[in-house]
């Protein structure tokens, strides 16, 4: 691996050094900057010429962290990097992926686009909202699943009597693919959401009471839908519940909700920081996922190993 070079933006500096010592190497030297004004400045500080050069950063709002990504690729690719890989272990604005009113963007396309054009030649993501957005890119892209860790983490529990629950109709794959590898019950929960940021819990399909159930989603940002989920099981005589997400972006009065909330443990990869801790919140580190793929990626070997639950049947 001399010609492999790993570098973080500040954003996710901390997931950088994990990756890197999963490969046993260190991140590479790079200095970043916020000016007075607000301008983002990048230098790298080593030889980066005909090197495959890896760049860690999730692209979660505020801006500054896809404009730091955009402006790290940029800078590889004008000091003659061989080939630039964008690692985004978050990708920022996935949920804002079509149409479904009048006079909006789908932002989603315009970061893709965004990304390719600043000169990424590939890049590697983990759990996208939707697995569609995969074709918003012109470029390669290594779709991972947060599942690979999560499914020995709750093989290793050996939960009694568990069913697995998708909090909405759009995890249903992903919770099917789960109960089907974990030989228990799939509960679907239907939803309706009146508007942004507010779901309402309208019906339970499947047998919940006396179970203990496992409920799985892709990301957790105001905690509305997660918790309200929560607390219609627990109504209808659900045992334990536990939660697992591989996006905690935690936004508003999430980690109030779910610390209220009757939920027994919740399980979330450290594709983001979490800033603040909580006894009910454990973190499964996804590092050794992305290493491999970046090691696979490097020696252009086929990666399709580490897809260990990325659809159900």
């Amino acid at each position: 691996m001399s010609d492999l070079k790993i570098f973080a933006g500040r954003y996710s500096e901390y997931l950088g050094k994990k990756i890197a010592h999963d490969l046993k190497s260190n991140l590479g030297k790079c200095s970043i900057e916020t000016f007075s004004d607000g301008e983002i400045w990048v230098k790298y500080n080593e030889n980066v010429r005909g090197s495959d050069v890896f760049i860690i950063q999730s692209t979660i709002p505020p801006a500054d962290n896809l404009m730091e990504l955009l402006i790290m690729i940029d800078a590889a690719k004008r000091a003659s990097a061989r080939r630039v890989t964008a690692v985004i272990p978050y990708f920022g604005y996935a949920r804002q992926d079509r149409k479904d009113q009048p006079r909006v963007a789908i932002t989603a396309k315009l970061v893709a686009n965004l990304i390719t054009k600043a000169g990424a030649d590939r890049v590697i993501t983990m759990d996208l909202h939707a697995s569609q957005l995969q074709g918003f890119f012109d470029i390669p892209v290594d779709h991972l699943y947060g599942s690979a860790v999560f499914m020995k983490k709750f093989r290793k529990m050996k939960i009694p009597n568990l069913g697995v629950a998708s909090p909405d109709v759009g995890g249903i794959k992903m919770a099917r693919a789960y109960a089907k590898r974990l030989h228990c019950d799939l509960i679907l929960i239907d939803k309706r959401r009146p508007k942004p940021n507010v779901a309402e819990i309208m019906n339970i399909i499947g047998e919940v009471r006396g179970k203990n159930i496992l409920i799985l989603d892709d990301l957790i940002d105001t905690g509305g839908t997660f918790v309200n989920a929560v607390n219609a099981l627990n109504k209808n005589g659900a045992g334990d519940i536990y939660g697992a997400c591989t996006h905690a972006v935690f936004s508003g009065e999430s980690l109030k909700r779910i610390n209220s909330s009757p939920l027994k443990k919740l399980f979330v990869a450290d594709t983001l920081p979490l800033t603040h801790t909580s006894k009910k919140i454990e973190v499964v580190s996804v590092s050794g996922i992305f290493a491999e793929s970046i090691w696979r990626t490097n020696k252009n070997k086929s990666i399709s190993s580490l897809f260990d639950v990325d659809k159900g049947d």
